[in-house]
This record gives C-alpha cells, sequence and structure tokens, in this order.
C-alpha cells in the first residue's frame, strides 16, 4: 500500500493569466481501490479496530458510497468484517458499487431515509452497538477523531514536497478538513468548498472534531458553490470539468474534487487570489463513484469512461 501521494504541478491559461502557481496533492492515486481521503480516514479505524481485538467494523453510506466502497475492501485486506448501513432500497444491491462491496465480504443493511437520518443519534447508535457489541462503529464517511491523524500525514508530505499559501479540498462530512486543519496548526490558509447544501452543519461538524484546547483561525468553509446540492451539477458543470479535464490530463469527477475545481475557477475569475499565490488543490479520490454515475446515465458515455479497479 502506498503511503505517500505525489504533488504535480498542474498548467491551464488561467493560472498563468492571473500568475498563480497550481499543483495538486495526488491522494487519487495513493491505491486503485482505496484512494483518496477515503484511505486516509480509514488508515487509524482499522489500526484502532484490529489492536482492539474488534471482529469488524459497521459505518454508514449511501448506495454509491465512495465511503462503503473502500472501508468494504480495506476490511477484508485487514481480515476484518465489514457491515453497511446503507441509505436506500435492496434493488441498488446489484449496482456498480455495492456490488464490489458484497465481492469483498461487506454484509448489506438498507435502511429507509428516515432509520437513516438517526446515524447520528445517540441511541440509535447505542442500540446498534448492543447488537454488535464486538464491531466497531464509524461514521459516514468516516469522519471521527480516529480519522484526524491519518489526514494530518496530507501536510506533513506537503511541507516535505513544497512551499505553498493555501490548500483547497471539496468538504462532504469534515473530516478531512478538520484532519488538515488540525495538523496543519495555522501554517497556511485552508478553504473547504462545501459539495452539499448545509446551513452551518460543516463548520459544526469540523469544530467538534477538532481539539478544544488549541485555536484554529486559518481555514474558512465556503458553502456557495455546491451546484445545487450533493451529487447534483448541471450539464454545463459537466462540461466544465470535461473540458479542463482533457486540457491538462487530470481527472475531476463532479461529486467531490470536481466542485472543487469549478469553486477554484470561479473563485480566481472573481480576483479572489493574490498574484503569486502558491496553491495546492487536494484531490480527495472517489473516481470510482463515475461508475456509478454513468451505470445511472447521469453523465456523457462518450467522453467518461469506468475507472480501472483491480
Amino acid at each position: 500500500m502506498q503511503t505517500q501521494s505525489t504533488l504535480e504541478r498542474i498548467f491551464h491559461p488561467i493560472f498563468e493569466n492571473n500568475n498563480l502557481i497550481v499543483s495538486v496533492k495526488r491522494d487519487d492515486n495513493i491505491h486503485p481501490i482505496i484512494s483518496g481521503n477515503k484511505w486516509r480516514k480509514l488508515k487509524f479505524n482499522l489500526r484502532f479496530a484490529k489492536e482492539n481485538n474488534y471482529t469488524g467494523i459497521i459505518s454508514f453510506g449511501g448506495s454509491f458510497s465512495n465511503h462503503i466502497h473502500a472501508l468494504a475492501f480495506a476490511c477484508q485486506q485487514q481480515g476484518l468484517k465489514s457491515i453497511g448501513i446503507i441509505r436506500g432500497e435492496s434493488d441498488y444491491a446489484s449496482n456498480y458499487t455495492l456490488t464490489m462491496a458484497q465481492q469483498w465480504g461487506m454484509t448489506l443493511n438498507f435502511v429507509d431515509r428516515k432509520t437513516y437520518r438517526l446515524r447520528e443519534d445517540t441511541d440509535y447508535l447505542e442500540n446498534l452497538q448492543q447488537k454488535y457489541p464486538d464491531y466497531l462503529l464509524v461514521p459516514e464517511g468516516g469522519s471521527n477523531k480516529l480519522a484526524l491523524a491519518g489526514v494530518g500525514e496530507i501536510i506533513t508530505e506537503l511541507n516535505q514536497q513544497c512551499e505553498f499559501d493555501t490548500l483547497l479540498t471539496p468538504v462532504g462530512s469534515g473530516g478531512t478538513l478538520a484532519g488538515l486543519i488540525q495538523a496543519d496548526n495555522n501554517q497556511h490558509q485552508l478553504l473547504g468548498i462545501s459539495v452539499l447544501k448545509q446551513d452551518g452543519y460543516l463548520t459544526e461538524q469540523v469544530n467538534h472534531l477538532l481539539s478544544e484546547e488549541q485555536h484554529f483561525y486559518n481555514w474558512q468553509i465556503l458553502s456557495a458553490f455546491h451546484r445545487g446540492g450533493y451529487a447534483k451539477f448541471s450539464k454545463e458543470d459537466e462540461q466544465r470539468i470535461v473540458s479542463f479535464n482533457l486540457q491538462t490530463g487530470f481527472v475531476f469527477e463532479p461529486v467531490y474534487s470536481g466542485k472543487m475545481l469549478l469553486a477554484f475557477l470561479d473563485l480566481i475569475e472573481q480576483g479572489y487570489f493574490s498574484k503569486g499565490q502558491r496553491i495546492v488543490l487536494l484531490h480527495t479520490g472517489g473516481l470510482q463513484g463515475i461508475g456509478g454515475m454513468l451505470e445511472r446515465k447521469l453523465l456523457d458515455g462518450n467522453v467518461w469512461s469506468v475507472p480501472t479497479l483491480k
């Protein structure tokens, strides 16, 4: 398992015209299956489960969840069982993502939306823990305090790879941004791009994960770039991402990294960044999600391809 991702300079006319030095932290290349922030957040959860003799891990996700996909494979590799509490109907069990999760040994437990909304409810979680006393409960997206150290390794790597001013990351559940904030300790400007509609929810999640003893002032979440809500995007959004991918040779998908990319381009046009800034885009992976979107015909099959997973 590769434990460090590369940093690659990315070139585009808009960067040159605005005198910006832009690089991509290629966490999408950590592993063909457990890529991006999913591995970062799972790393110490898996270690904790094994050191404390848990039988397996239970977690939550939608029917096309990157987290569920990565968790199933990671648990299989570590000799742990896995249970996925899945929002949706059992018909989804044969989809692109969940077919592989089952092949890697995950047991799927489908619940309706009302039940799924209880995933952070104390009583619900206590009952779930009583039912599975030898399983470690990991939140949706893998975002808990155990995840922070794994994500924090990104900052350690970046400090060895380059000097930079600003780091951008997509934000879906808050764990990645919280881990970056804690490890960075106010060295750089950290910008989170919310990929979902949220009225302060993600800021609360990040603050909940951070240490109360330390004061972090170098971060913010920009909430105006969700493109309509979680996993929603327009044809124009898709075309802009495809055009950028073709021009640069990188692959950004439209749910996480692509929304960060579009936000970044919009911010440049708005004059948000001062000239000469050194900016890093954190590619948090999630490319397996392309397969599910193609399956549902949400993407143009003529320009997108299913990622190769081994």
